[in-house]
Parts: structure tokens; sequence; C-alpha cells
């Protein structure tokens, strides 16, 4: 029990690890630049499932408001969470446990993964959008135009790398015994 509970923190960590190394691989696109981010949040989400790949993400947040600067462009704090593009961030945690929850709950298949992917970057979005509409004070229309529809490609293609390679991955580190193939 011990080693597995340490095999999931170790996974976990690595994951906000990774999410924060992808973060910083930007291209900017309007006020809110097209990164690395979702990507890994798929990644997460696909290989380790709902718990623990929420978990990852959680952390991934957690050193971001204490300072450590794991945002995108090697940013850091509170004020980065609340603001205009903050709930882009706080949406990668509903992104991860959908995601990851469709694939519990059904299998763990590469169409699948696409499919709870696109699910899961849409739910990204439109936590992004509405949080810059409030934060922006743009109306809805705006927000959308602005905040959603500019990375919904981008974010569909990134989704559907995240769950071609994350099963790909998922099924390597099963294969190597890293990872059970049950349910996380």
């Amino acid at each position: 029990m011990r080693n597995q509970q340490l095999k999931f923190l170790i996974l976990d960590s690595l994951f906000a690890i990774i999410i924060a190394i992808l973060a910083q691989v930007a291209i900017p696109i309007g006020p809110i630049p097209f990164t690395g981010q979702t990507f890994a949040i798929g990644l997460a989400a696909t290989i380790l499932g709902a718990k623990h790949g929420t978990i990852s993400v959680f952390v991934y947040i957690m050193l971001g408001i204490i300072g450590i600067p794991v945002f995108q462009g090697m940013t850091a704090g509170i004020g980065i969470l609340i603001g205009i593009t903050g709930g882009y961030i706080i949406g990668f945690l509903a992104n991860t446990f959908i995601t990851g929850y469709i694939l519990d709950k059904t299998r763990y298949t590469t169409g699948i993964a696409i499919t709870a992917n696109i699910i899961g970057a849409l739910f990204t979005l439109l936590f992004g959008m509405i949080w810059l509409k409030i934060g922006a004070g743009m109306s809805l229309t705006k927000s959308f135009y602005i905040g959603f529809l500019p990375f919904l490609i981008p974010g569909i293609i990134k989704a559907a790398l995240a769950g071609i390679f994350g099963i790909m991955i998922r099924n390597r580190l099963v294969k190597s015994r890293l990872l059970s193939e049950k349910k996380l």
C-alpha cells in the first residue's frame, strides 16, 4: 500500500512539473497566449485519470500561487490567478477532472481519450471566457470572440494530441507496471 501511495505521489508531482515546463512554451495570440499548458493538462488527465490528474493540476496551481514561477511566462502569484486570464487556470481543474472521469468511467482507448480531452478543453475555454468577461468587464459576445473562439481549433488540436500521446504513454506505463490497468 505504501509503495502504491509513493508511486502516485511521485507521478502526481511529476505531472505538476511537466505542466510547469510546458506552460513556458507559448505563442502569443491576442491577450491570452497559446501555451503548452493545456496539452500537459490533457496528458495528466489521460495518463493519471480524474483523481490523480486533478491532484497534479492542483499541485501545479498551488506552486504558482505560493510564488514559484510555473505559470506561463515564468510568472507566479495569486495575482495571476485572479487576473483576467485566471479563469483558464481554474478551468484546468475542471478539464482534468472531466477528461479523467470520462476515461475512468469508460475505457482508456485513443478514440475515447480524444473525445474526453476535447470535452475537457471546452471546459477550460468556457471557464476562461466567463472569467475574462467578468474580469475585463466585457460583454459575453466579446469575451466569446476574444477568449474562446480564437483558441477553439488550437485547443481541439492540442486535446486530440494529448489523447493520442496520453494513451500511448499510459499503455507503456501499464506495460512496464508503473501504472495499473485498473482505474487509479
